[in-house]
C-alpha cells in the first residue's frame, strides 16, 4: 500500500523547481513522446479498420457471400442447387449467373469486361447492386431485348452514356468455313452503376441471365449459384456444411476465399504498423528513465534524510514509481484523448491536408477506393492504453530500485 507522505513526495518531485527545470523538460517530453506515440497507433488503427470495412462493404455489393458451381464450372439444374441450399438457416437468398470473359466495343473504344449474366429479381436479393445505380436501373435489363449495364469506368472509358450502343465480342468463335469468326452481339446500355471500387467499376457488364446464355451458347445451364447469408463471417462455415450435403460434383467458396490475398495482406499491414508505431512509445519510455536517473541523481541528499528518518528502502522506491507512473499516465490519456479525436475526424482532417499539399493519398486504380476511412474500435483503443501505460510503468522499475539503493551515509558524505 502506497503512505500518504509517499504519495506527497512522489507528486511533488514532478513539479519543476529552478534547480531541475532541464529533468522536468524531460518529462514533458516523455508525456508528449507517449501522447503522439498512442494518438498515431489508434489513428492506425482505426484507418486499417475503416480500410478494411470499406473495400469489403464495397467488394459484397457486387460479390456474394458464397457461391456455387459446378465441376466444370457449370450447373445444369440451378433451382435444385438453390433449393438445397436454402435450406441451410444462415441462408437468405440464392441467384443464378453466367459468367464469361468479353469485349466491348464502341466506336474506337475497345475494353474488356467480365460479363456477368443475371436475373435481376433475383440479382437484388443477393448484392446492393442496385443501390449504386447512376442511370438506368438493373430491373431494365429484360430477356431477348439485349440490354446491358455497365460501371461507371468503364462506361467512361468506352465513351457511352445510358441509351447509347456497345458491341459485345464473345472470345468463343463459330467454326465458319473461313475460319473461327468471334460472335459479335449489339447491347443497348440501360444503366451505369458505381460503387466506388475501381475492379468492378473498370472491369464489370450486367446482361440478362438469358442474353448470356445466347451469346456464350450455355443452353439451360448456369455458370453457378450465387448465395446472400444472415452472417457474412459465417460464410466458411456454410460452405464447409454446403459441400458436404451438395456432394463431391459442386464447387464452392466464399468472399473470404476469393478476396483472400487483399484481407490477408491487410491483416499483415495492420500488425506491422502497430509494432512500427509502438516504437514511438518505446522511445519514448526510454525517455522516462533518462528523467528518472536525473531526478535520483537530483534528489541523493533529499533520499538519504528520508532514509535516516526512517523511510524502508520500499517507500523510496515507491516515491518514484509515482512520479514515474504519472508521467506515464498523463501521456497515456493524453494520448487516447488525441487518438479519439483524430481518428473520428479523419474525414475531415485528411481532406483539409490534401487541400493544402495539393494531391490525394489513395489513388483509387491503386488502392480501390479515393476516400480515407475510420472504424473506431473501443478494444484497439483499450489494448494500446493498455501496452503504452504498462511499457511507460515498466520504465520505471530500475531508476526507482536505483534510487532506494541509494547509502545515506554516501549521499551525505559532501553536503
Amino acid at each position: 500500500m502506497v503512505q500518504p507522505y509517499e504519495l506527497f513526495i512522489g507528486l511533488r518531485y514532478t513539479r519543476s523547481r529552478q534547480r531541475s527545470r532541464f529533468i522536468s523538460f524531460i518529462s514533458l517530453v516523455s508525456v508528449i513522446g507517449i501522447a503522439l506515440g498512442i494518438t498515431v497507433l489508434i489513428t492506425v488503427l482505426s484507418v486499417m479498420n475503416g480500410f478494411q470495412r470499406e473495400v469489403r462493404t464495397r467488394i459484397l455489393s457486387v460479390a456474394s457471400h458464397v457461391q456455387i458451381s459446378g465441376a466444370d464450372n457449370t450447373l445444369t439444374d440451378w433451382r435444385a442447387v438453390a433449393a438445397a441450399a436454402e435450406k441451410n438457416g444462415q441462408v437468405v437468398a440464392a441467384a443464378p449467373y453466367v459468367t464469361a470473359q468479353g469485349l466491348l466495343s464502341s466506336g474506337a473504344s475497345v475494353r474488356g469486361a467480365y460479363i456477368r449474366g443475371i436475373i435481376p429479381d433475383y440479382e437484388e436479393k443477393v448484392a446492393d447492386l442496385a443501390q449504386h445505380m447512376q442511370a438506368g436501373s438493373l430491373t431494365a435489363l429484360k430477356a431477348g431485348e439485349f440490354g446491358i449495364v455497365l460501371g461507371v469506368e468503364l462506361a467512361r472509358a468506352l465513351g457511352v452514356l445510358a441509351g447509347d450502343k456497345v458491341v459485345l465480342i464473345a472470345p468463343q468463335g463459330q467454326v465458319t468455313p473461313a475460319g473461327i469468326l468471334p460472335r459479335l452481339r449489339q447491347f443497348t446500355v440501360v444503366g451505369i452503376f458505381a460503387v466506388d471500387h475501381y475492379e468492378y467499376d473498370s472491369g464489370l457488364a450486367l446482361v440478362d441471365l438469358e442474353d448470356a446464355q445466347k451469346l456464350y451458347r450455355m443452353g439451360e445451364q448456369v455458370s453457378g449459384v450465387r448465395l446472400k447469408l444472415k452472417d457474412l463471417f459465417q460464410a466458411g462455415a456454410v460452405s464447409r456444411d454446403l459441400a458436404r450435403s451438395l456432394g463431391p460434383d459442386i464447387h464452392i467458396t466464399d468472399w473470404t476465399r476469393l478476396n483472400a490475398n487483399f484481407f490477408r495482406a491487410v491483416d499483415i499491414e495492420k500488425r506491422m504498423m502497430f509494432l512500427i508505431v509502438f516504437l514511438i512509445i518505446a522511445v519514448a519510455a526510454f525517455n522516462i528513465v533518462a528523467s528518472l536517473f536525473m531526478a535520483v541523481k537530483d534528489k541523493q541528499s533529499d533520499i538519504a534524510i528520508l532514509r535516516t528518518l526512517g523511510a524502508s528502502p520500499g517507500s523510496v522506491t515507491k516515491i518514484f514509481l509515482i512520479q514515474g507512473t504519472l508521467v506515464g499516465l498523463l501521456g497515456t490519456l493524453a494520448g487516447v484523448i488525441g487518438g479519439v479525436a483524430l481518428a473520428a475526424n479523419v474525414d475531415v482532417v485528411v481532406p483539409f491536408i490534401e487541400g493544402m499539399l495539393g494531391f490525394k493519398f489513395l489513388a483509387k486504380d491503386v488502392y480501390q477506393i479515393s476516400e480515407l476511412p475510420s472504424e473506431l474500435r473501443v478494444d484497439d483503443v483499450l489494448v494500446t492504453a493498455f501496452f503504452a501505460f504498462v511499457v511507460s510503468l515498466l520504465a520505471t522499475i530500475y531508476p526507482s530500485y536505483r534510487a532506494a539503493k541509494i547509502n545515506p551515509a554516501e549521499a551525505l558524505r559532501y553536503e
